[in-house]
């Protein structure tokens, strides 16, 4: 169902936008907290520079912050709504979901935030291996 080419794809496995050949990240564990944020400079396959310029993903907290509403409201309608618990339950549900997603936020929200500045390039590759002539 997901596609190279397609912005999702990128936002979802955390590979380059640019070529989508790639992870951006040194460790595909999101869960190995140490290096859940350490990420390759640029890309080995395009040359596309992760970090365009300095903090530059300070914008991707603002993502970060409706990526974490949103699995909150999601956790209130599980717990409340459908399974019909209490509102204390419900509530420790959210926290719960935000501490044990949180890493997950973390790094879609940087791939989100890149995805809105880095365009996907099918030829990327090609100017690549020109521009290394």
């Amino acid at each position: 169902m997901l596609k190279k080419g397609s912005r999702l794809y990128s936002i979802l496995t955390g590979s380059c936008p640019k070529c989508h050949q790639e992870s951006m990240y040194i460790d595909n564990n999101m869960y190995n907290l140490s290096n859940i944020y350490k990420m390759h400079d640029t890309c080995s396959h395009c040359g596309t520079r992760y970090k365009i310029e300095p903090s530059f993903f300070y914008g991707a907290m603002y993502v970060s912050y409706g990526v974490g509403v949103a699995v909150a409201v999601a956790a209130f309608i599980i717990t409340y709504l459908f399974i019909g618990t209490s509102l204390k339950t419900a509530f420790i549900s959210i926290v719960a979901s935000l501490i044990v997603f949180m890493p997950v936020i973390m790094r879609i929200s940087r791939n989100i935030w890149i995805n809105f500045f880095v365009k996907y390039d099918p030829n990327a590759l090609n100017k690549n291996k020109q521009v290394q002539k």
